[in-house]
């Protein structure tokens, strides 16, 4: 079900493109997700929401969607009747999964900062929210009233002015999204939702439409046409990241429990087809074990095809390493969106990890905590990004300007510094709009 990947032979070697940590990345598990092929599919899908605006909106709905439209934006009615049905157990557990986010998120939200760099000159950090941001929820096999809280909240708490959430109609839902959807955009307090999918959901925010005002920018995950959107419209619009199939890796010894670690594969694996589940283990007896347990686990799943394509996929596999300390490397090297650390003193392995989107510690801390209710967020870099890149976090919704003061006496001073600096860069003029201050002359 699961391949097998035996690095235990495997010689450790410098670092180059290639390798990390003395791992070959080549030689580890990875969903292939070419979002460059697929540019030239969203180009013309994007010119055209940008020409023809909410019609080609509606276009797109018929021929992606089977839903009739007239206008993208959903009615109010529809959210409040949303809330107003939605299952009171759903509601609570939405509820405390938005509270745990809010104690979470708020603490990122950090303090300006000002230092005294001479007497009289200083720099000031002033931490700014994005005015307005568009917020993706996808859709396709799930439902994913947990991304509305992951993207909603921490823009929130960052004091965003405007956020407006798209997200795909439904053709079972008279062309609205799903109502749990709905109803977690009216807990929050999210008036503006767009029955909008796909690439088209990314050019209607960068461009804007008659009832989409256009915004700076677009964060949440979705398939490789809206990550391709968003690597075309980057620049026009800012972006959190193109976010790829979804990945868990657990570094395990032989002191996890196998009905644990296969349960948690089995968990990301119910994703999508391409989701990828990567065991990382020095002990050949817990990998038996896991691959038994994979195989009467599946069996009992609702989605069993779909997880044993997932697990059976090149994306997927068990890696034998070496030891524990071989395991942080390759842990390291795959940078994995989601990582387990089931280990004997799971906290110092775990401590020692560079790598990775979002860490969970020992045997109860699994992925779906952290995908639901453990306060942390969701939307996670992955294919390898997590060595470069961060989580969504209110971080996300800021932008950082420097204020810079200076007295007559503090430029005084250092004048002639800049001055030596701009002759050596061949730009005088730089140097005389400081000397333009006194007289044109280099103060003494």
């Amino acid at each position: 079900m699961i391949s097998r990947i035996d690095l235990r032979d495997s010689a450790p070697s410098v670092t180059d493109g290639t390798r990390a940590h003395g791992v070959d990345r080549s030689l580890l598990p990875r969903a292939e997700l070419d979002v460059e092929a697929v540019l030239e599919k969203v180009r013309p899908i994007c010119e055209d929401v940008r020409h023809r605006g909410t019609a080609a909106l509606v276009d797109y709905a018929a021929r992606f969607d089977g839903c009739a439209l007239e206008r993208t934006r959903v009615p109010a009615e529809a959210l409040r009747r949303a809330l107003a049905e939605l299952d009171p157990a759903v509601r609570a557990a939405l509820e405390e999964s938005i509270r745990r986010a809010r104690v979470v998120h708020r603490e990122q939200r950090g303090a300006d900062s000002s230092v005294r760099v001479v007497p009289g000159g200083t720099v000031a950090e002033r931490w700014v929210p994005v005015e307005r941001v568009g917020l993706y929820v996808p859709g396709g096999r799930a439902v994913y009233p947990s991304s509305v809280v992951m993207n909603v909240v921490p823009a929130q708490e960052a004091g965003v002015d405007s956020l407006a959430v798209a997200s795909p109609p439904q053709a079972d839902f008279d062309g609205l999204p799903h109502p749990t959807v709905l109803a977690a955009c009216a807990l929050l307090g999210v008036d503006e939702v767009h029955a909008v999918g796909g690439a088209q959901a990314v050019a209607m925010f960068a461009y804007g439409t008659a009832e989409c005002v256009p915004a700076q920018l677009v964060t949440g995950p979705g398939n490789v046409y809206v990550a391709a959107a968003k690597r075309l419209l980057k620049g026009r619009i800012g972006i959190d990241a193109e976010a790829g199939p979804t990945e868990i890796a657990i570094l395990a010894d032989d002191t996890a429990d196998p009905v644990h670690v296969a349960a948690d594969l089995i968990s990301q694996a119910e994703h999508d087809t391409l989701a990828a589940a990567v065991l990382v283990t020095p002990s050949e007896t817990l990998a038996d074990a896991v691959d038994t347990e994979l195989k009467n686990q599946v069996a009992a799943t609702r989605h069993q095809e779909r997880i044993t394509e997932a697990l059976a996929g090149r994306q997927s596999g068990t890696v034998l390493v070496r030891d524990l300390a071989h395991g942080l490397a390759v842990v390291d090297a795959y940078a994995a969106e989601h990582l387990e650390i089931q280990t004997a003193d799971a906290p110092a392995v775990a401590a020692r990890v560079r790598n990775a989107g979002a860490i969970f510690v020992g045997a109860y801390a699994p992925v779906s905590l952290g995908d639901y209710c453990a306060g942390s967020n969701h939307v996670l870099p992955t294919g390898g990004c997590a060595c470069h890149s961060s989580g969504l976090s209110v971080r996300s919704f800021l932008r950082a300007i420097h204020v810079v003061d200076y007295s007559r006496d503090a430029l005084a001073e250092v004048t002639q510094q800049v001055v030596t600096l701009a002759e050596a860069e061949d730009l005088p003029a730089h140097g005389a709009a400081l000397k333009a201050r006194f007289d044109g002359k280099v103060p003494q």
